[in-house]
């Protein structure tokens, strides 16, 4: 097992192979547009990622089976480039909102895969109320009770 405190110090199975042990790890899109939409859930003032609601006050996704809607990443070996499609809550920064999608998701990416955000651009389709977006996912939950109705 290697060392876990963070020196340089040598493990076993490096002194066994006499030499490096090559590879090459990757990534999905879709994993780095899910670590991006899960950590999207705590950017206040963000309301809707293309499809995917955001409720701030419990801080998740309603639509959870699929974080990545509305987010668009190009995954290069060492650097991601992030294209999002949002609806801002009224009376919210839009320019505030913003700096903070781009925080959150370079800060993520970075943490779970030592990649470089190098580029976030946010497009804002809508603003919305709170009101308006519980209004839309009262609709969408009629809407989904009468799909499960209909399939039995």
């Amino acid at each position: 097992m290697a060392d876990q405190k963070g020196t340089n110090a040598p493990t076993n199975e490096v002194k066994e192979t006499k030499g490096q042990v090559s590879g090459e790890l990757t990534f999905e899109d879709k994993v780095i547009q899910k670590i991006i939409g899960i950590a999207l859930e705590k950017v206040d003032g963000l309301l809707q990622v293309d499809g995917g609601f955001f409720s701030n006050m419990a801080e998740h996704i309603s639509n959870s089976d699929n974080v990545t809607n509305g987010i668009e990443t190009e995954v290069g070996k060492e650097q991601v480039a992030v294209d999002l499609a949002v609806v801002v809550e009224y009376r919210k920064d839009a320019q505030e909102i913003y700096e903070q999608i781009k925080k959150v998701a370079a800060e993520q990416v970075k943490k779970m895969t030592h990649l470089d955000v190098v580029e976030v651009n946010v497009h804002i389709e809508d603003i919305k109320t709170k009101e308006e977006i519980e209004q839309d996912k009262k609709s969408d939950e009629k809407q989904s009770d009468n799909s499960d109705e209909s399939d039995n």
